[in-house]
């Protein structure tokens, strides 16, 4: 059934969380700053987003890190070892077919916020038909908003291939926004160092 022209276009977000925090040394996703979990933070900004439509991808320590997260859908990839196509495949392959784009997040960049995702989203909802990618230093990659045209892009990741692949392949359908908070992100323990105490 086609949607009333009225209706806003609707946004689904995936936050990836799968992998095994190697570099980090424990999981990262549970990592406590200013008080909050790591990937609450994310969730909690995708969700002034997306509202109840935020799925988190989990693959390594699956069980600890899932009775960690508050009520939110959940999805594990077991394939997860395979890099981060894998987890974007699945995330892509679960959204509901009234969907018309999904947001793209990682789950490991402290400074990405709901005001900075709001400018993605307002830029997508004026241009729907384009993906609206962040812009960092020389990286135009996630957060991410796809629209429904590239699903099937998407859905074809395999290995260690980002959604920055997708991104790349159409320079002409695809707005890039300065967002220099998504500039951080958490490897290693000592990264948290960097971080500035009083907007952890």
């Amino acid at each position: 059934m086609t949607k009333p022209a009225h209706t806003a276009p609707t946004l689904h977000a995936i936050v990836l969380a799968a992998g095994a925090s190697s570099r980090f040394g424990s999981p990262k996703q549970l990592v406590r700053l200013g008080g909050e979990l790591l990937l609450h933070r994310v969730i909690s900004a995708a969700g002034e987003v997306a509202g109840a439509a935020v799925t988190v991808v989990l693959g390594a320590n699956a069980a600890e890190i899932g009775m960690a997260l508050p009520p939110v859908g959940l999805i594990v990839n077991r394939e997860w070892q395979e890099g981060i196509g894998s987890s974007i495949r699945a995330g892509v392959r679960r959204l509901p077919g009234a969907c018309d784009a999904v947001l793209v997040l990682l789950a490991d960049q402290p400074r990405v916020s709901a005001a900075s995702l709001q400018r993605l989203v307002a830029a997508w909802r004026a241009q729907p038909r384009q993906i609206v990618a962040s812009r960092y230093g020389d990286v135009t990659g996630v957060p991410a908003i796809f629209p429904r045209w590239c699903f099937d892009d998407l859905c074809a990741l395999r290995g260690d291939v980002g959604a920055r692949a997708v991104i790349a392949r159409y320079p002409d359908r695809m707005l890039a926004l300065a967002h220099p908070e998504a500039a951080i992100d958490i490897d290693r323990p000592e990264d948290l160092l960097n971080l500035d105490p009083e907007h952890s």
